[in-house]
């Protein structure tokens, strides 16, 4: 593996640390040739894992045989760019307390039909814009055992440099794609039912058991701050509340996903009881 000491910031190859931006690197008029970036060795190790390809990586001199090391090991005949760290902190916005950066190559996006083939519970990310609540959201789904994520165009992109850092690479380990608007025929085809998380005056709570005897369950998660649309919350077969206390009327959207996720954990010992599991 070729080791390249950098000396300025215009060496070719090093742009897609820092001067490129991320819609620059996801490419969207040539999606094949997408770059993503993921940042500390245990994120990085799990992109690995996943069957993520590797591109380049960009480390200080002192972590080639430190934190950098193993992974250096798994990535083949690939470019490891080196420099002193003031010049790699002024190239990347901040110092490198993490070891290492590495780009990878972004997957083609997989069709919905695919993406929720075997999917029992899945949810749907609905203009959410934040990076953090997207990169929480995804460790959440995988924690808790969601099977697929699917993501409105308006939603960002779970391959966003801090979401993928905030979600510990678990973006890597749940099955997404893109999925088209508006979302409850789309889904209702493939057999699913959707849960709008809305507060309105026909919604349900979270631990209704009407949800439990839902073979196939898509639920719908919106934004931060106005939440699901009208047409969104009308056309979803349920709309869902989590129930509060003390007059507060809603959470954050990665800490109401996190509750959810928990609660639908209990549907597959409810079907399974009930007979009612399905082979998809």
């Amino acid at each position: 593996m070729p080791i390249i000491e950098i000396s300025s910031l215009d060496h070719p190859g090093v742009e897609v640390y820092g001067t490129l931006t991320e819609a620059q690197l996801r490419n969207r008029l040539e999606p094949d040739k997408g770059i993503f970036i993921a940042e500390s060795p245990k994120v990085i190790h799990v992109a690995l894992n996943a069957g993520y390809e590797p591109l380049s990586l960009l480390c200080e001199r002192r972590h080639i045989t430190g934190d950098a090391a193993g992974i250096i090991e798994r990535c083949g005949d690939i470019p490891v760019y080196t420099g002193e760290r003031d010049l790699l902190a002024a190239l990347t916005g901040y110092t490198l307390t993490r070891g290492v950066l590495c780009a990878m190559r972004r997957p083609m996006p997989l069709p919905v039909a695919d993406v929720c083939r075997n999917a029992s519970c899945i949810v749907v990310i609905d203009g959410v814009t934040d990076t953090t609540n997207i990169g929480a959201i995804f460790r959440s789904a995988a924690a808790l055992g969601i099977d697929a994520v699917l993501l409105t165009p308006t939603a960002c992109d779970p391959l966003n440099r801090r979401a993928v850092r905030v979600s510990m690479g678990s973006v890597f380990l749940v099955p997404w794609t893109w999925v088209d608007e508006p979302v409850t025929p789309h889904l209702n085809e493939l057999g699913f039912r959707t849960a709008a998380m809305a507060l309105s005056d026909d919604s349900i709570p979270l631990d209704d058991p009407i949800l439990k005897d839902e073979p196939r369950l898509a639920l719908i998660m919106g934004t931060e701050g106005d939440g699901l649309s009208r047409e969104a919350i009308t056309a979803a077969d349920h709309v869902v509340r989590i129930p509060m206390q003390h007059g507060v009327d809603s959470l954050n959207v990665a800490a109401a996903a996190a509750v959810a996720f928990w609660e639908l954990r209990k549907r597959d010992t409810h079907l399974k009881n009930r007979g009612l599991e399905t082979e998809n």
